[in-house]
């Protein structure tokens, strides 16, 4: 991932500390978080900010995460998010 412009980027955490939300400084919009589990670090991006997104394409559910504890959340996380490649060498 890079950034265009990164003084317009900033990341946020919430309560739980475990993840990166990051914010475009401009609109406000979080276009993907990323979070490290075991030294490797997990992303999902926020679909909504994709430009010709056909939405009748998408499975939509709803999700509450309340009361979830932080070892379930990682393990989600693992299960559910992008892991990052590993990087080739030149």
């Amino acid at each position: 991932m890079w950034v265009a412009d990164p003084s317009q980027s900033g990341e946020y955490r919430f309560g739980t500390m475990t993840a990166d939300f990051h914010v475009c400084k401009t609109c406000g919009i979080v276009p993907i978080v990323t979070c490290v589990i075991e030294g490797v670090r997990y992303a999902v991006v926020n679909v909504n900010t994709f430009d010709n997104v056909d939405r009748s394409e998408l499975a939509e559910t709803p999700s509450n995460f309340e009361g979830e504890g932080i070892e379930s959340r990682l393990a989600r996380r693992r299960r559910n998010w992008t892991p990052e490649s590993p990087s080739t060498p030149d």
